[in-house]
């Protein structure tokens, strides 16, 4: 009994793993069954464990999918290939500007206490966020969770659709955008504010505030393909 490690150790440990892949296959937590087993605890107590996880944002729970350490892709992602072949930035836009704001207006309706504490912490993340590739994860993460608390499985299936497109997509591939500090800094004071805004429960707010945010999105990355092209084309006269 003495060598019995607390939920503290045990979740030190279950993290751990996570980071160097020990406990993943596919992208995917091992069954809960398999991590019990590894971690000689009970099935009770490893859900009690993934509870925990799950609460701070750290795995992603799907029913029949799994248990993601990231949001969970798409269910059949395959049948976007096509689509993503001939979206562009400016596409996708569009309909999350006319999907998101809904969800997060529907999130201030819903989402429970805890999972207000979660939102929390994942928008903490956005903040606390060193460069444009630890941002872009935790943006990623906050947003799903946004979708998540709209307690809508049709929306959410409509957002898993967006964010499938998103990672197909030749663009995304090619085209990694580093936002200046001042950007990042901005646009997580905005998450902040999205933040406050669904905490309050004002429906009208997190909308509006989601859409505005959208939009200094769209002109943030509006702005990098312009500097981009315009160095292009400088880098040609200079040859």
């Amino acid at each position: 009994m003495g060598n019995c490690p607390t939920d503290i150790e045990l979740t030190t440990t279950l993290r751990a793993g996570i980071e160097t892949g020990d406990f993943l296959k596919n992208g995917k937590l091992l069954p809960e069954r398999a991590l019990a087993e590894a971690l000689n605890v009970t099935r009770a107590r490893m859900r009690r464990i993934l509870d925990q996880l799950e609460e701070d944002g750290t795995v992603f729970r799907r029913h029949g999918q799994g248990t993601f350490v990231s949001p969970p892709p798409a269910v059949g992602a395959s049948p976007f290939r096509a689509v993503a072949a001939k979206v562009m930035p400016r596409d996708v836009m569009e309909v999350r500007l006319e999907i998101e704001p809904a969800l997060a207006a529907l999130a201030a309706q819903r989402a429970s206490t805890k999972e207000l504490r979660t939102l929390e912490q994942l928008m903490q993340a956005t903040l606390d966020a060193a460069d444009t590739q630890a941002y872009g994860v935790a943006d990623d993460v906050f947003h799903y969770k946004i979708a998540e608390l709209a307690h809508n499985p049709l929306f959410l299936t409509v957002y898993d659709s967006i964010r499938a497109v998103r990672k197909q997509s030749e663009w995304t591939r090619q085209r990694a955008t580093q936002y200046s500090a001042s950007t990042l800094v901005r646009l997580g004071e905005q998450h902040e504010q999205l933040f406050s805004t669904i905490a309050a429960r004002d429906s009208q707010g997190a909308a509006e505030v989601m859409q505005s945010h959208l939009l200094s999105v769209s002109n943030a990355m509006l702005r990098e393909r312009t500097y981009g092209l315009t160095q292009h084309l400088t880098d040609l006269h200079s040859d």
